[in-house]
C-alpha cells in the first residue's frame, strides 16, 4: 500500500467542534467521508476497517464524529441527537465544505459511507447538494429515515444489508423504490445487523471499494 498521511481534525460547526481523523493515501483520487450510525463514533472498529481497505484501494478517507464531545456525552443519556438526521445532514455539509478547502482534498471527488442512522444523514445531505457528491454507499442503513429527500438525490447509491437483518432489508428495499438515481441492493447472506458473522464486513469492503472505485476514482480520470 501507498504511504497514507495520518491527519487528526477539528472542524467547526456552529457553537461546535467536531473531531475527525484525516487518512490520504500518495496519489489518492477521492475522499470517501464517513457518516456513522447511532451510538457510534469514528473509533467505531467496523467503519475503521472499512476505511483501511479504502485506503489500501487509493482512496482518501475521513472518519468524523459528528457531535461534539459534550454532546455525545448528553446522547448517551437521551439518544435523541443520533435521530436528528436534519441536524446531522447539515453537519456532514459543513465537513463536505471543509474538504474542498482543504489543500489535500479540494481536488477530489467525494463520496459518502454511511452506517445505520447515518446513511440517512448521507442520504439527506446528498440531497441537498446535487452534483457535489460522487457516489454513496450505505452499510446496514436506514436510508428511510431521509424520507422525501430520497426523490432529490442524484449520486449513484450502493444500500448493502445483512441477509438476517430482515426489518432493515424492507426499510432498503422500500427506500430503492424512491430513489432516482443509478443505485443498486445488496443482501450479504448471513449477516445480521453489525455484519460480525465471519467474512461478511470484508463483502462489504469488497462492494465500497467497487462502488467507490468506479464512481469517484474512474470517474476522475475520465
Amino acid at each position: 500500500m501507498n504511504h497514507v498521511e495520518q491527519q487528526l481534525v477539528s472542524i467547526p460547526a456552529g457553537l461546535v467542534w467536531l473531531e475527525g481523523n484525516l487518512s490520504v493515501p500518495s496519489g489518492a483520487r477521492g475522499v470517501v467521508l464517513f457518516a456513522h450510525g447511532s451510538g457510534s463514533s469514528r473509533h467505531s472498529p467496523r467503519n475503521r476497517y472499512v476505511a483501511e481497505q479504502l485506503q489500501r484501494a487509493g482512496l482518501a478517507t475521513l472518519l468524523m464524529d459528528l457531535l461534539s464531545v459534550e454532546e455525545e456525552a448528553e446522547d448517551r443519556t437521551s439518544g435523541h441527537l443520533r435521530f436528528d438526521i436534519p441536524m446531522l445532514a447539515q453537519r456532514l455539509g459543513l465537513v463536505t465544505d471543509w474538504l474542498r478547502q482543504n489543500p489535500s482534498t479540494s481536488e477530489m471527488k467525494i463520496g459518502y459511507f454511511g452506517a445505520s442512522t447515518g446513511a440517512g444523514a448521507a442520504l439527506l445531505s446528498a440531497a441537498d447538494r446535487p452534483g457535489e457528491i460522487g457516489a454513496i454507499v450505505s452499510r446496514g442503513g436506514r436510508p428511510d429515515l431521509a424520507g422525501n429527500a430520497l426523490q432529490r438525490v442524484t449520486a449513484p447509491t450502493l444500500l448493502i444489508v445483512g441477509g438476517n437483518d430482515e426489518p432493515v432489508i424492507r426499510l432498503n428495499q422500500v427506500a430503492m423504490e424512491k430513489i432516482h438515481a443509478e443505485k443498486k441492493l445488496e443482501v450479504i447472506p448471513d449477516a445480521t445487523h453489525l455484519f460480525e458473522e465471519p467474512g461478511t464486513l470484508e463483502q462489504v469492503a469488497r462492494l465500497a471499494q467497487g462502488w467507490f472505485g468506479r464512481y469517484l476514482v474512474l470517474a476522475a480520470e475520465s
